[in-house]
């Protein structure tokens, strides 16, 4: 069986190639088919211990069987295009982008008016911008990030898996709905550079009453750092360091 197997963040640079193309037998696994990546490229060894993996836009176990000219996508550790409104039943309204180009300085309050119906008496706000100050540094990057230790970032560089970075986002807000039943949601992400100072995230929850829009932003903004394919390298003036931690499938409690 053919597997295509892409690389993001760490192990793409560590590859030099976002894309490898595997031979697996039939019945072959996740598990298989990254033995066989490595095979080709011994430079993704380090990384495996941190690695979760999607199949298909999908997280998926290592165990999970693949099929012929399945896609599997290796998933470092996580940072934290055009999306769409999503009307539903009871006032539902969606709204998960992915943004290459800087957040208009309205953005924030164009989603309010966007989300906020007049039975809604709060809209929290929360807005993430980039830092001078390092974070933690992914697994592996230990190193790296001791080099440039008391250095100040010069700016944030953002990747995503877009596809699958929307789907979780929707998979959030469902999530969201369920607990806290909040159902009118927006959640905007940057990608590409971003300067100190600008902003990267940007979650806005509307409900009739503060505790709910609260907990919604909260779990939005939380899962998504912890979850969403999206990954984040702090730059320096000469290098940069890759920040986060291994990826969830879910939120903690949910099982």
């Amino acid at each position: 069986m053919h597997v295509r197997i892409r690389l993001f963040a760490m192990q793409r640079e560590a590859a030099g190639t976002r894309e490898l193309g595997v031979e697996v037998a039939e019945g072959a696994t996740v598990a298989d088919a990254w033995d066989a990546a490595v095979a080709q490229v011994p430079a993704l060894v380090p990384g495996r211990e941190t690695l979760r993996f999607a199949v298909n836009g999908g997280y998926a176990e290592p165990s999970r069987p693949l099929q012929d000219g399945d896609e599997v996508a290796a998933i470092p550790p996580v940072s934290g295009g055009d999306g769409t409104d999503e009307a539903g039943p009871e006032g539902r309204i969606r709204i998960v982008e992915i943004h290459a180009e800087p957040f208009a300085p309205t953005l924030a309050d164009d989603l309010a008016r966007r989300l906020a119906t007049p039975e809604d008496g709060a809209v929290v706000t929360f807005l993430g911008r980039t830092r001078v100050t390092p974070g933690t540094p992914a697994p592996g990057q230990e190193a790296e990030a001791a080099r440039h230790a008391g250095a100040r970032v010069e700016g944030l560089e953002y990747e995503a898996f877009e596809p699958m970075a929307l789907a979780v986002l929707g998979q959030i807000a469902d999530e969201i709905e369920a607990r806290f039943g909040v159902v009118r949601l927006a959640i905007v992400h940057r990608t590409g550079a971003v300067p100190p100072g600008e902003a990267s995230i940007l979650v806005v929850a509307a409900a009739p009453h503060r505790d709910a829009a609260f907990a919604a932003a909260r779990f939005a903004i939380d899962e998504t750092k912890a979850r969403a394919p999206i990954w984040k390298a702090e730059r320096f003036e000469d290098g940069r360091v890759w920040i986060g931690a291994p990826a969830r499938a879910a939120a903690e409690d949910a099982g």
